[in-house]
């Protein structure tokens, strides 16, 4: 549940209200605002009454959070989080294209797609180093030799990184080399690496889990806010059906319902949601109109070649197409996204 607090509130008024939240069993949250002190009371006690809360000194008011979602539950129209990158703001009114390779397989691979996606306004370079397979057998990544060649093609071309983090035991590593640990459709419900990544405080971007509904998204997003990250951002990737046109089925609508219900900006993931690049590029089209806060996007200038997700990548000439029309659509509905350079090259 959430309690409201006067701004007037006393420091002697706040820590009553937090003993006896704690005396009740719950564990607390400061939630942060300009206008308001608010305290995230987590804890799974249906039949509580929060008449026990309101009555104290400094209490405004006292209301639940449905399905135990508290922080992060919008608490009013204008509760929205941006999350600072580097020099790149996600969750405001620019929406942020990030993109690259599935996986980095070299050197000059890395470096020069991000000359490409640079050159086309994206602001954060994506790439894989530990890639978690459905087959022992595929291209498991290049460890951290290929997290020092993402990590120095965003340096060239003043991009910051995000790439997936699988293991508890790779947090260490992959933090010394990305700006925003992914975590995986397959990790989304790995609690346990969530609770890790809630310690600190870098960025997390959380993608759904392809078996999973909104609810237990948010509840994953959860478990990172309650340690006290408030850096989440949430991605839709896609969720997995009986239909098989598609890789999976892309929940458009999830965007406008997690606008509704989350203050935590949500960007779309077009290329495994559909898995097919010519499917790419209207879903990407879509999610902009849905008022997505941004976009990852995979692009490579030899799919056929690729060593992971070939058939979902952009050609170069598609994203540049593509970020165009990205453009004029988010002038309609009020946005932006980065302007391209005048001269680039394929």
């Amino acid at each position: 549940m959430i309690v409201i607090l006067k701004k007037s509130a006393t420091d002697e008024q706040i820590e009553n209200v937090l003993k006896h939240l704690e005396y009740f069993g719950f564990s607390t949250h400061n939630i942060a605002g300009d206008d308001y002190i608010a305290i995230g009371a987590i804890g799974v006690k249906p039949n509580f009454d929060v008449r026990k809360i309101q009555i104290l000194d400094g209490v405004v008011s006292v209301f639940r959070v449905s399905d135990q979602i508290n922080l992060a539950a919008r608490k009013s129209e204008n509760d929205s989080t941006t999350i600072k990158v580097n020099n790149v703001t996600i969750g405001g009114n620019e929406i942020i294209v990030m993109s690259g390779p599935c996986s980095v397989e070299s050197e000059d691979q890395i470096f020069r797609i991000a000359k490409i996606v640079k050159d086309n306004g994206v602001k954060i370079l994506r790439g894989g180093a530990f890639k978690p397979r459905t087959s022992p057998y595929s291209f498991q990544g290049l460890g951290e030799e290929g997290l020092k060649y993402l990590k120095s093609a965003g340096k060239e071309y003043d991009l910051p990184v995000v790439t997936e983090v699988t293991e508890i035991n790779k947090i260490e590593l992959i933090d010394r080399y990305t700006d925003i640990f992914q975590v995986g459709s397959r990790n989304m419900q790995n609690f346990a690496l969530l609770r890790e990544l809630g310690i600190g405080n870098k960025p997390v971007l959380l993608k759904r889990g392809f078996s999973a509904t909104i609810d237990e998204w948010l509840m994953s997003a959860e478990y990172i806010l309650s340690g006290g990250n408030e850096n989440v951002i949430l991605c839709e990737r896609g969720i997995r059906t009986f239909e098989t046109s598609t890789r999976n089925t892309f929940d458009l609508s999830a965007i406008p319902v997690i606008h509704q219900r989350s203050h935590l900006p949500v960007i779309a993931d077009p290329s495994h949601a559909t898995g097919m690049r010519d499917k790419v590029i209207p879903m990407a089209r879509a999610a902009v109109a849905a008022d997505a806060d941004g976009l990852m996007i995979e692009v490579h200038y030899d799919p056929i070649n690729a060593m992971s997700d070939g058939p979902q990548a952009l050609l170069p000439e598609q994203f540049a197409s593509l970020m165009n029309q990205l453009r004029q659509i988010a002038e309609v509905i009020g946005r932006s996204i980065g302007e391209i350079k005048l001269e680039k090259t394929f």
